[in-house]
């Protein structure tokens, strides 16, 4: 089994240099203002985008205090060098950001790191959670999503410096993860960009079996990593109903399962465990069972997709970023995200009767507009079968167990650890009664 490699936990999402960061949006805002003198028009999408928008009284003035309450450290000027952005974003597909003197990023999810400082405000809170921006913002990133199937947006599945399968591109595809054409199923292995036909294409691509194989598949016992993931938070005793803290952010069973699911599932799950690992648009994005049972119910509900909790910026002990850097409170707020982000809910009777019954979480979070289900309600699994993916962006999971299972972490399942989907990632086994 491949070492596991710790990532930056905000890997994929924020690059790690200043200067690529800059760079993209030195870039993009270089693109608006040239939009601006040529009054040129919008894409279609984002036409509907901003007439959605100024429709309401309400978005239109929370859009007006976002830009009055955001970071000194914002780039984007308005709402109207936000739109122009957009429409460079929505028609072409995600690809590596150089600068001078820097090592290429990936700019994976660049809807996001407009969206980023925007939504670390109190405005913000409060508009990216309305049903209204979300229906919108929802089409918008159809309208993109639908773009990123179609052949053109292979156009950065190239070896060229800003391409995918460039010198950079290809180390950060690689690393931790395998040679990319020994770990992956290639249509064409000989091709520059191995036969996939769109951007979509090449993120929900599949893995090799020999890649990542299931250990002691017969030990019913065990359970497998169901996403290739970076390991965020490990939970226990979760409570039915709990309040999301600052920094404190609890896990509200309730909540989680959406007004979507039987709220008699809230009773099997309150005072369980709750594991959740996120992954990076580098990662594989389709989903595995974590163990053998029968689907007993498969659904996907809306949500929000660049909500995030406000915070005062990074804690003194963030691994990457300085005290008080207002950037990726997304990533600060996957526990919340759990119960607020477009999700999949997948409910799976184990064959094994101390797991009895368990739910995967599969997150839709900031660009990732479709969570896809391969399984139906009744459908047998085996552990490492593929029961959904995500499209187009980055992503977190979750899995939950019931009081009555105790499970025990590997000793590698520790935060902002990186773990290949399949890996074997705990034990479970019957919990002591309580006293």
């Amino acid at each position: 089994m491949p070492p596991p490699t710790v990532l930056s936990r905000y890997g994929g999402w924020l690059p790690k240099s200043r200067k690529i960061h800059q760079a993209f949006f030195n870039e993009h805002l270089k693109f608006a203002e040239d939009m601006k003198r040529r009054n040129a028009a919008h894409e279609p999408a984002v036409v509907a985008f901003e007439k959605a928008i100024q429709s309401d009284p309400i978005m239109t003035l929370l859009f007006r205090k976002i830009f009055l309450q955001v970071s000194s450290e914002n780039h984007i000027p308005d709402f109207e060098y936000l739109l122009r952005m957009m429409d460079h974003i929505v028609v072409a597909a995600p690809k590596f950001q150089i600068a001078a003197g820097e090592v290429g990023e990936p700019i994976g999810v660049p809807m996001y790191l407009l969206f980023d400082l925007l939504s670390n405000t109190d405005a913000a809170h409060d508009l990216f959670r309305m049903p209204a921006f979300n229906v919108a913002l929802k089409n918008l990133l159809d309208s993109w999503g639908d773009y990123l199937k179609t052949g053109n947006s292979n156009n950065t599945l190239t070896d060229a410096v800003e391409g995918w399968f460039g010198t950079f591109g290809l180390a950060s595809l690689e690393a931790g993860r395998g040679i990319f054409n020994q770990t992956y199923v290639t249509p064409d292995p000989t091709a520059i960009n191995r036969g996939y036909t769109s951007w979509d294409d090449f993120f929900t691509r599949e893995i090799q079996s020999t890649a990542r194989p299931i250990d002691a598949a017969d030990n019913k016992s065990l359970i497998h990593s169901a996403c290739e993931s970076t390991v965020y938070r490990i939970a226990r005793d979760v409570k039915a109903h709990d309040q999301f803290w600052l920094k404190a952010q609890s896990y509200s069973i309730y909540d989680m399962l959406s007004i979507e699911a039987d709220r008699t599932y809230v009773d099997q799950f309150t005072g369980g465990t709750v594991y959740q690992a996120f992954l990076s648009p580098q990662d594989y994005h389709r989903w595995r069972s974590p163990i053998d049972g029968v689907i007993e119910k498969a659904i996907v509900v809306p949500g929000t997709y660049y909500a995030v909790i406000p915070d005062a910026g990074a804690e003194a002990d963030d691994p990457d970023l300085p005290e008080g850097d207002p950037r990726g409170a997304l990533i600060r707020s996957q526990a919340w995200l759990t119960m607020t982000s477009a999700r999949a809910l997948i409910f799976i009777r184990a064959d094994n009767p101390v797991i009895g019954l368990m739910c995967f979480i599969g997150v839709g979070m900031a660009e990732v507009s479709t969570c896809t289900l391969s399984v139906a309600d009744g459908q047998k699994v085996k552990t490492g079968d593929e029961i959904g993916m995500f499209h187009f962006g980055g992503s977190s999971h979750a899995l939950i167990f019931g009081p009555q299972v105790n499970v025990t972490f590997a000793d590698n399942v520790v935060v902002d650890n990186h773990l290949l989907v399949n890996s074997i990632i705990a034990q479970v086994s019957p919990a002591a009664p309580k006293a």
